[in-house]
């Protein structure tokens, strides 16, 4: 039999984060994670370089069944003060696109620092260790794990969503809510590459590894990245940012030329260049390979010379706002977050305790808190992994 104060279940970026916080308040603070390794998913993300937070994030980069849920806590801990804490480590870094802020060299940085912080606090980890059971016993708990009986006065709740389960994703955030009486909103992969119906599928597949900068919209949401053509869909910045806003059964709407008239352009390239190929123009805005697979589909061909304004203007309108309907998603084995989980409603926006559980607590991506894609969903599990652990 073990006694602590703080049990946090969860070994990744919310845990160690509310574990090294509760620490540091001496409290005494076990870790527990269930595979052979802490932070897995801080390893796996940004290409090994983690997209660790967003300088520009905002509670406007969340979706919830309650948008104003998150602000609390994000306007206790920003991403300024993580970036503090990045730059004390010695951790360089730089910006991408949007804000974007990735390590130099590894994301093995990042969980270094996590480990460093919850080793100067004093905190406790075990890995390869199953928790069993949860049992309040009022006050505290009781837990049964495959290392032994663990009591404590209070428990977190940091194991995640369903996404990615080879970097040990599991249910058990959603079951414990279930037995403790907490309501649960259904849960999908989001952040997500999209599949093709057959259709589709057949002309677009051979531009597996095309890149192209487009806007993509969807039930009035529309986000300007990269589309990436895969051998099973559609990818990239763009597409994985409107899957969280997609629904089976809708469709998309690609721009593939955001920033063009496009028909007062061709109508320019039909005056200036009359003897040249219709596809032979468009190449010299877009890779070769997508304008051949679009303009054989489309049924498009000919010199420019001999396309009238109605099949210019058909073909800008098929450019800039082709329809498309997936069939679905890869789903939580590639899906970077999972969209829903456990209702705001029943924690804290302040502590993260759950309303009618004293001393339990939910924290990062089992909530029903959902960040756009660039370091959005780590700031959440900075903020909100702070948030407990300065009460726990």
């Amino acid at each position: 039999m073990s006694q602590y104060d703080v049990v946090i279940i969860g070994g990744g970026a919310s845990g160690l984060m509310c574990a090294a916080t509760a620490g540091y308040r001496n409290r005494s603070v076990l870790v527990i994670e269930h595979t052979n390794k802490l932070g897995r998913k801080i390893l796996m993300s940004g290409g090994g370089r983690c997209n660790f937070t967003n300088i520009h994030n905002s509670p406007a980069n969340f979706l919830s069944d309650n948008p104003h849920f998150c602000k609390s806590a994000l306007s206790r801990y920003p991403a300024a003060q993580f970036i503090e804490l990045v730059e004390r480590h010695g951790i360089e870094f730089h910006e991408k696109t949007l804000g974007q802020l990735f390590c130099n060299e590894s994301s093995r940085e990042i969980l270094q620092l996590l480990l460093t912080e919850c080793e100067w606090a004093g905190v406790e980890t075990r890995t390869e260790t199953r928790v069993e059971s949860i049992e309040h016993q009022n006050p505290g708990f009781r837990l049964v794990t495959s290392s032994g009986e663990v009591f404590c006065t209070s428990v977190v709740i940091a194991t995640g969503g369903l996404s990615i389960p080879n970097g040990g994703a599991t249910g058990f955030a959603y079951e414990i809510a279930h037995q403790f009486g907490l309501e649960v909103n259904e849960t999908r992969a989001a952040l997500v590459p999209f599949t093709l119906q057959p259709a589709d599928l057949e002309y677009l597949k051979p531009l597996s590894g095309v890149s192209h900068p487009i806007s993509v919209s969807c039930n009035g949401k529309t986000f300007r990245e990269a589309l990436l053509f895969t051998h099973r869909g559609l990818s990239g910045p763009a597409i994985l940012q409107i899957s969280s806003y997609w629904h089976p059964g809708d469709e998309i709407e690609i721009n593939l030329f955001p920033d063009m008239e496009l028909f007062e352009w061709l109508k320019q390239q039909r005056e200036s260049r009359p003897k040249a190929e219709l596809q032979t123009v468009l190449s010299t805005l877009m890779s070769k390979r997508v304008v051949q697979a679009l303009c054989e589909h489309w049924q498009f061909a000919g010199h420019m010379a001999d396309q009238s304004n109605k099949v210019l203007t058909r073909l800008a309108d098929q450019l800039q706002h082709w329809r498309i309907k997936p069939s679905g998603t890869e789903g939580y084995r590639t899906a970077e977050v999972t969209l829903g989980g456990i209702k705001t409603g029943e924690v804290s926006s302040k502590t993260f305790e759950a309303n009618k559980v004293p001393g339990l607590f939910f924290i990062g991506e089992c909530l029903d808190v959902t960040g756009h894609l660039g370091g959005h969903n780590f700031q959440w599990a900075w903020a909100s992994g702070v948030a407990a652990g300065q009460v726990a």
